[in-house]
């Protein structure tokens, strides 16, 4: 298992869900499930729960990638429940959304600045049961500058932590 830093996990989680201070509360950590992180936040009295790993492997290694995410996240209410995210650490290019796949399963994402999201919402409960049948999870993207990247991320720990955020939302 990789080490993976308390302070990083913190400062990720801080960056996926900026608010006004006195709407937010701390992100409290649940748990650590081989490969993957289980954290909880509340926003405007709302409970967001959400698991995320980083990268086993990035390309190019020339470049600097800044800190890079894979993410499910899910609200208590329900509104949202197991949202597959990427977050990067640069502008990705709009026409040259993340591809996502997972052994053959190949999922499309689209671009909101330094996040992308799922294209199709219908994909997104099939890319969640190929996570959990899956070793491993790999992403291309394309940076504003025209710069490929792909990352490689474990998915050892995704069941046993998508278990923990939907018994915490």
């Amino acid at each position: 298992m990789r080490a993976f830093p308390f302070q990083l996990c913190l400062l990720a989680a801080a960056a996926l869900f900026t608010t006004a201070p006195a709407a937010a509360q701390e992100v409290e950590f649940r748990g650590e499930y081989r490969d993957w992180r289980v954290y909880t936040r509340v926003e405007n009295g709302e409970r967001i729960c959400f698991a995320f790993t980083d990268p086993q492997d990035a390309a190019p290694r020339s470049v600097d990638h800044g800190a890079v995410f894979f993410m499910v996240s899910s609200w208590a209410s329900g509104i949202v429940s197991n949202q597959p995210s990427l977050m990067v650490g640069y502008e990705m290019r709009p026409e040259n959304p993340p591809q996502i796949s997972v052994g053959s399963s190949r999922y499309d994402f689209f671009v909101d600045g330094r996040e992308g999201f799922m294209d199709d919402l219908d994909d997104e409960p099939a890319l969640i049961r190929s996570m959990r049948r899956g070793s491993a999870l790999r992403v291309t993207a394309t940076s504003t500058r025209g710069t490929p990247t792909s990352y490689e991320f474990s998915l050892l720990g995704v069941s046993a932590a998508l278990d923990r955020v939907n018994a915490l939302c």
